[in-house]
């Protein structure tokens, strides 16, 4: 007798349980769901009288979906947009708001609306620039560890003289 005509459930049960400890030491998340798809495959052949062609349909069809499921909703979610880790040189060109205003003998605090490289507010001072609380600033330089940072106004004005 043909050995594709007697796949039995259990036997999808141990693919799927064998697919997930595999995932354990290779972290990629494909036959995570590979598993999974079998798993479920043999839950239904447990319940309804399913041919194994059938049965290797829905686990390739199941196996699809949770992969197109994986990389369109649920793994877009985990991405770190934080920035943490990466050189200073990554603050550079990003936009924040003053929320302390630098003066010319303290620093002021900047805060971005995600964390960059770590934190949200950075202390920060301008090169003779005055901004105010609520002004929306650009890092130009990074000194020690403060920003040096310029207004999105003044920027545009450059950034036009520059066009021009």
């Amino acid at each position: 007798m043909d050995i594709l005509w007697m796949i039995e459930p259990w036997h999808w049960l141990v693919l799927g349980f064998i697919l997930l400890i595999v995932e354990m030491f290779v972290p990629t998340f494909a036959s995570l769901w590979f598993g999974a798809a079998a798993i479920i495959v043999a839950a239904l052949s447990w319940l309804l009288p399913i041919s194994v062609f059938v049965q290797v349909i829905i686990w390739l069809v199941l196996s699809a979906i949770f992969l197109l499921a994986w990389f369109k909703f649920i793994k877009p979610l985990s991405i770190d947009r934080t920035k943490a880790g990466l050189g200073g040189s990554v603050i550079i060109g990003e936009t924040g708001m003053i929320i302390v205003q630098p003066q010319p003998d303290r620093a002021g605090t900047v805060r971005f609306s995600v964390p960059i490289v770590g934190a949200a507010e950075w202390v920060c001072r301008t090169r003779g620039e005055q901004v105010a609380v609520g002004d929306r600033v650009v890092v130009t330089d990074i000194v020690g560890n403060e920003l040096i940072v310029s207004s999105m106004k003044s920027q545009a004005a450059m950034n036009n003289s520059k066009q021009i």
